[in-house]
């Protein structure tokens, strides 16, 4: 497990670069969250970061219970010690943060309803081992969403442990055009 691929220089620059370039796409990943996830679901998040995205779904959705598992231990440490003005500060005390592999999740079989990932699937060192993780952490029925450049090489054989799987383009309010893509399934 990597310890360093975002020390906490590169990470607190990647903060400041998503905070301005990603937020419409994280209040898209919040709605489609908001819209998948039952009453009082567990939402965990693969490579959270700085831990901006969760804040959205915590902001939609009070009931959610809401993780975040990141391989760079520094990066954890700045989604956990990120200051958040009022009411933020509040939703923050409801997310939790934890160092781990996304081949390795730290989290029991059937545990999890929603795992959702940002721009980090073409990171994945082992991804067809990754998806087989999610799938093990989803409860049946339980909704993997991963979103990356839509470039990014996803292999259809990747989800066929899943049912229902569809690729679907994805344009944030303000972008021209569709640069993300979204891959949504759903655990059998």
């Amino acid at each position: 497990m990597s310890t360093t691929y975002f020390d906490r220089e590169r990470g607190a620059s990647y903060d400041r670069r998503a905070t301005r370039l990603l937020g419409g796409l994280y209040r898209r990943v919040a709605a489609d969250v908001a819209a998948v996830a039952g009453p009082g679901a567990v939402v965990l998040e693969f490579a959270p970061g700085p831990g901006r995205l969760l804040h959205e779904p915590a902001a939609r959705r009070t009931d959610l219970v809401l993780g975040g598992v990141d391989v760079s231990t520094d990066m954890v440490a700045l989604a956990r010690a990120a200051r958040r003005p009022p009411p933020a500060a509040r939703r923050a005390s409801r997310i939790t943060f934890e160092v781990g592999d996304v081949t390795a999740l730290p989290r029991p079989d059937d545990g999890v309803d929603v795992v959702v990932s940002t721009l980090s699937l073409r990171e994945w060192p082992d991804r067809r081992r990754a998806v087989v993780e999610l799938g093990r952490v989803l409860r049946p029925g339980g909704v993997p969403l991963v979103y990356d450049f839509r470039f990014a090489r996803v292999e259809p054989e990747l989800f066929s442990d899943f049912v229902d799987v569809r690729r679907v383009p994805v344009r944030p309010e303000w972008w021209p055009v569709a640069v993300f893509v979204g891959v949504r399934a759903s655990a059998v």
